[in-house]
């Protein structure tokens, strides 16, 4: 085993790190972590608690990675922090561990990017190719879906979901699920269409967008309650993929989701 450990960093004996890995000065790595191969800690960096990092994870200086849940039901109780690879935390960024009542786990999947000072929640499952901007937060208990933009300063209250290729505007406040494919902006946050330039830097072909625009229009611009959207597009829209992952979606809506602002109203 190969490794870079900088003489003020603190790593403890019950951590286990892999090949090629860095961890730079004033750095503290805690008993129960698993660091992969390749993984790079920054100086002054913290990893805590029953946490797993997989390969090639970025760790920059001052995050804080793997602490206690903020939850006042936590009372000790032992829970994990899973960690996919190739994830960039940056400065000041805080991901939190599971609790109990949540299922006792948070994870991220790969590829991810967490800009300066966002922040993870307690159980918050968050999928892979994401992006959190500058002060982006999830309260406990979030999913975000693949690739997904979560906007700078923008706050995810629990249990919410962030669909798949969802956009959520800077200085938004999503308090029902944001659909997927979709832009979602404001304090108090309407959908304001179809994330389409998101999708084609994703390589979604035209075709694929035309046909999330139609079903996202009989969604969130008619006057047709949940129940009637989905039997509308699963009469006419259903057996395309994104349009079958749009309808699951909504039909697994627990807190219900963002539409349309209403004419007149500035969804803000």
């Amino acid at each position: 085993m190969t490794e870079e450990i900088h003489p003020t960093a603190i790593v403890d004996r019950g951590a286990e790190l892999g090949e090629d890995v860095v961890v730079g000065p004033y750095a503290v790595i805690g008993g129960g972590v698993q660091v992969g191969d390749g993984t790079r800690v920054g100086a002054h960096a913290t990893i805590f608690g029953d946490t797993v990092l997989g390969r090639a994870n970025r760790v920059f200086p001052h995050a804080a990675i793997g602490f206690d849940p903020q939850d006042l039901k936590y009372k000790g109780e032992r829970s994990r922090l899973t960690i996919g690879d190739r994830n960039q935390f940056r400065e000041f960024c805080t991901i939190n561990r599971g609790t109990e009542f949540g299922g006792g786990e948070t994870r991220i999947g790969d590829d991810n990017l967490f800009m300066t000072q966002t922040h993870v929640g307690h159980d918050s499952q968050v999928g892979s190719r994401t992006v959190f901007t500058n002060g982006g937060t999830l309260a406990g208990h979030v999913v975000v879906e693949d690739d997904a933009t979560i906007g700078a300063f923008s706050g995810v209250h629990q249990f919410c979901r962030v669909g798949r290729h969802a956009y959520i505007g800077g200085y938004s406040v999503i308090t029902m699920d944001a659909l997927p494919f979709c832009i979602t902006v404001g304090i108090k946050p309407a959908c304001m269409g179809v994330n389409r330039i998101g999708l084609e830097r994703k390589g979604k072909p035209p075709e694929d967008i035309r046909a999330i625009e139609r079903a996202v229009r009989v969604v969130t611009r008619s006057r047709r309650n949940r129940t009637q959207a989905l039997e509308e597009l699963e009469a006419g829209h259903a057996g395309h993929a994104d349009v079958d992952a749009l309808i699951a979606f909504i039909r697994s809506s627990a807190r219900g989701f963002i539409r349309s602002a209403r004419r007149g109203s500035r969804g803000a």
